[in-house]
């Protein structure tokens, strides 16, 4: 993909925003992270799979789930009058606070998040993110790959997330913040 990533460059949001709107990026710690190639089959149809599960099972409820490209600013202030904004684009997520919604995304951290792994994402969705998400105060971050069918479950606890735990194979998971609510992966 063509576009304005280069390696040990600072990116800041001002920056982001003029960017093609073809194009999909994702903004951390001022490196840009291009979203391309597109996702696979599989990958899509596990997203799809788990955003149809949470619409039916939050039918009626605050919370509210959404996919991926949905710009979420995460914005840290570093003193100064100066502040730093990281842009994600998690595969499915759900926030339960309707003030977080803008014309543009969400401004601050989604409640509950899965990253589909694939091979462009796996390092950064695994590490990056995974420190960007309990930073901000996701309160459970689900990363999966689909490969080996291992789910990974982080749930945030005094401000840190502990060990996951491990689901493998085809099974019906609880969301640990939405008690109640099973998503069969």
């Amino acid at each position: 993909m063509s576009g304005p990533a280069k390696k040990n460059q600072h990116f800041t949001y001002e920056d982001y925003l003029t960017w093609p709107e073809d194009e999909r990026w994702e903004l951390i710690q001022g490196e840009a992270f291009a979203m391309s190639p597109a996702p696979a089959f599989r990958h899509q149809k596990i997203v799809l799979s788990v955003a149809n599960q949470l619409v039916n099972q939050l039918n009626g409820k605050k919370c509210q789930p959404m996919v991926a490209p949905l710009d979420v600013r995460l914005t840290e202030n570093l003193g100064k009058n100066m502040e730093k904004t990281h842009v994600v684009q998690p595969d499915v997520l759900v926030f339960c606070d309707p003030e977080k919604a803008d014309d543009k995304g969400l401004v601050g951290a989604p409640d509950w998040i899965l990253e589909v792994l694939s091979d462009s994402t796996a390092w950064k969705d695994s590490t990056i993110k995974l420190d960007l998400y309990q930073r901000f105060g996701v309160r459970e971050y689900w990363i999966l790959n689909p490969e080996t069918r291992l789910l990974l479950v982080y749930v945030l606890k005094e401000g840190v997330f502990g060990l996951p735990t491990p689901f493998l194979g085809s099974v019906k998971v609880p969301v640990t913040i939405f008690p109640g609510i099973e998503i069969e992966i």
